[in-house]
């Protein structure tokens, strides 16, 4: 293998943590991964990986090497692409995970459109409402809904959720309309717990400037959008939801708006990709493309769905 090859191989396995894994992922036998390790490991002089059983690691080496691998790699790319972009364009599988009802509902009925203006990008779309790691799970670029724990990645922000507080007919007509958050403590919340730690998100509202959260009560408990959005509209409990979630519901009347003054905070939007991932232009034409899209789609209007 050239030094190139060998750092593509070395920065796979330090992501995947596994000589298996990453040759799964790289279509070679496992041989070949230990074999190109040993091989970059002797040119270098020094050891980059610590080697057990279950589990492999970078060294204090292994990981300054892994960050100029990236580094490196990342410019190969890009000077390969200088010369395409004129005839072919970006090129090559992007691999996004997004959450599940903005992938469902607006990214994949408008990729149609992407993948017509870029015939040579292909789209390998995750739909997950937990947060994933890019790097272990070997994806390009995330869209993340809430406010970011620092990551080490490079963040583009890509707007704001407007959250809407909505029950059922059915279930006002039960226990009436509360008016303000104290009332809530004699109401039903469908309870949303998060799918990565399983906390339960509290209640919340902006008073002014202060933002105001609250626990509440409630008989049923979900980690999904999906479920989060059937169980409120079969009675269950109020939400707090994006607006663009439940836009049609209230249009139709499935749902209704309550407390309209004492909504949450907007949720920020953000396109997370990897260091490595910075000058790819498979990623940038993405995030162009899925602003625009998410700005018409999601933003546009939310403030009175």
């Amino acid at each position: 293998m050239d030094r190139i090859e060998l750092f593509c191989v070395f920065a796979r396995v330090v992501e995947c943590a596994n000589f298996t894994r990453a040759a799964d992922t790289l279509g070679m036998p496992r041989s070949s991964v230990s074999a190109a390790i040993q091989e970059l490991e002797g040119r270098i002089g020094a050891q980059l990986l610590h080697r057990t059983t279950r589990k492999v690691s970078a060294t204090h080496d292994g990981e300054a090497l892994y960050e100029r691998c990236l580094r490196l790699i990342a410019d190969v790319e890009e000077t390969e692409n200088l010369f395409r972009q004129t005839s072919v364009g970006p090129s090559g599988v992007l691999r996004v995970n997004v959450p599940g009802r903005v992938g469902r509902l607006v990214i994949a009925p408008e990729l149609p459109h992407f993948l017509a203006a870029y015939p040579k990008i292909d789209i390998t779309l995750g739909l997950t409402d937990r947060a994933i790691d890019l790097i272990e799970e070997r994806v390009d670029c995330v869209v993340r809904v809430g406010k970011l724990h620092d990551s080490g990645m490079i963040a583009r922000p890509i707007g704001e959720l407007h959250l809407v507080n909505v029950a059922s007919p059915k279930y006002l007509s039960q226990y009436g309309v509360p008016l303000t958050p104290a009332d809530l403590r004699d109401h039903q919340v469908v309870q949303y717990a998060s799918p990565s730690t399983g906390r339960i998100a509290p209640w919340e509202w902006a008073d002014g400037d202060t933002a105001r959260a609250m626990t509440t009560q409630g008989r049923v408990t979900v980690n999904s959008a999906e479920a989060y959005i059937a169980c409120c509209l079969s009675g269950l409990g109020l939400i707090q939801i994006p607006a663009y979630d439940v836009r049609d519901h209230l249009r139709s009347g499935e749902l209704v708006e309550v407390m309209p003054d004492h909504r949450a905070a907007p949720m920020p939007m953000t396109l997370l990709y990897p260091h490595r991932q910075h000058l790819s232009r498979r990623v940038k034409v993405f995030a162009d493309w899925l602003d625009a899209v998410l700005s018409a789609r999601v933003m546009e209007g939310s403030e009175s769905a």
